[in-house]
C-alpha cells in the first residue's frame, strides 16, 4: 500500500480537487461507543510553510457517527484545491458508508457501502460510466485513511484500544486510490511538541510512519510525516 501519496502527493502538488456542499445533519443524542463530540480545524504546512487548512465534524448523527472534512490546499506549485470527505460510522467505529467528491479537469467521486467485512464502491468518473468494484476484508472493522484528510487519523486515534495498548493492526482502505492496506498502530507513551506535553500514538505502513500527537481526550491536536515534511496542527 502506497500510503506516501497521502502526504508526499501534497508535495508535488498533484491534489485532487473537490467541492461537496454537505446538507444538514440531524443530531442525535450520542450513541455509546469510542466517540466523542468534536469540531475543529487544523493547518497544513510543508517544510514549515503553510500551504492549506482542513475543517472538520464528528458528530453524533442518525444513531451513529458522522465524520466529515473539507481540505483547501495551496500549494507552492500548482492549482488551489479542495478535497472532501463524509464518513458514517457505527459507535465502535466500524464504516458505514463513506462518499468524497474531487474536481479538477474532471469531476470524480465514489460512494462506499460497507457491510460484513465488505465495501461495494462505486467510483464515478466525468466522462465514463460508473464502475463498481467490491473489496474484501476480514473484519467490519476498517480504517478509512483518504487522501489529504488528516481528520480520518482523529478517527483512528478513537478505534485504537487504549486499555489494551500496544501495537495493534487495522485493515485499512485509502479510497481515493481504491487501495486496500494494512497499518500498525501503537501508543508511544508521552511525547513533547512546543513546550506541551501529548499522548503519543504512531502509525506504520510499508513505506510510512506517521506520528500523532493527542490530548488527555485522545482528540488529535498534531500530525508530523517526517519523511515528507509535512505537520498537520490544530488551530
Amino acid at each position: 500500500m502506497n500510503f506516501k501519496t497521502v502526504c508526499i502527493g501534497l508535495a508535488l502538488g498533484i491534489l485532487a480537487c473537490a467541492a461537496l456542499s454537505f446538507a444538514s445533519q440531524k443530531k442525535e443524542k450520542a450513541a455509546p461507543g469510542v466517540f466523542v463530540q468534536d469540531k475543529g480545524k487544523f493547518t497544513i504546512r510543508l517544510a514549515g510553510q503553510a500551504v492549506g487548512h482542513e475543517e472538520f465534524d464528528i458528530s453524533p448523527a442518525e444513531g451513529g457517527w458522522l465524520a466529515k472534512g473539507t481540505s483547501d490546499i495551496k500549494p507552492p506549485a500548482g492549482a488551489p484545491s479542495k478535497v472532501t470527505g463524509s464518513l458514517t460510522l457505527q459507535a465502535d467505529g466500524s464504516p458505514i458508508s463513506y462518499e468524497w467528491t474531487a474536481q479538477s479537469d474532471k469531476t470524480n467521486g465514489a460512494h462506499i457501502l460497507f457491510a460484513n467485512g465488505i465495501a461495494r464502491i462505486t467510483l464515478e468518473m466525468q466522462g465514463a460510466r460508473p464502475f463498481q468494484q467490491d473489496l474484501s476484508f476480514n473484519t467490519p472493522l476498517i480504517a478509512v485513511l483518504d487522501n489529504n484528510l488528516y481528520y480520518q487519523y482523529a478517527v483512528l486515534a478513537r478505534i485504537y484500544d487504549w486499555s489494551k495498548g500496544g501495537e495493534q493492526t487495522f485493515p485499512v482502505l485509502i479510497p481515493q486510490d481504491l487501495t486496500p492496506g494494512t497499518v500498525r498502530v501503537a501508543s508511544t507513551g508521552s511525547a513533547s511538541a512546543d513546550g506541551k506535553t501529548y499522548e503519543g500514538l504512531k502509525v506504520s505502513s510499508s513505506d510510512l510512519e506517521i506520528q500523532l500527537l493527542l490530548d488527555n481526550n485522545h482528540r488529535l491536536i498534531r500530525l508530523e510525516v517526517p519523511e515528507a515534511r509535512v505537520s498537520v496542527i490544530r488551530e
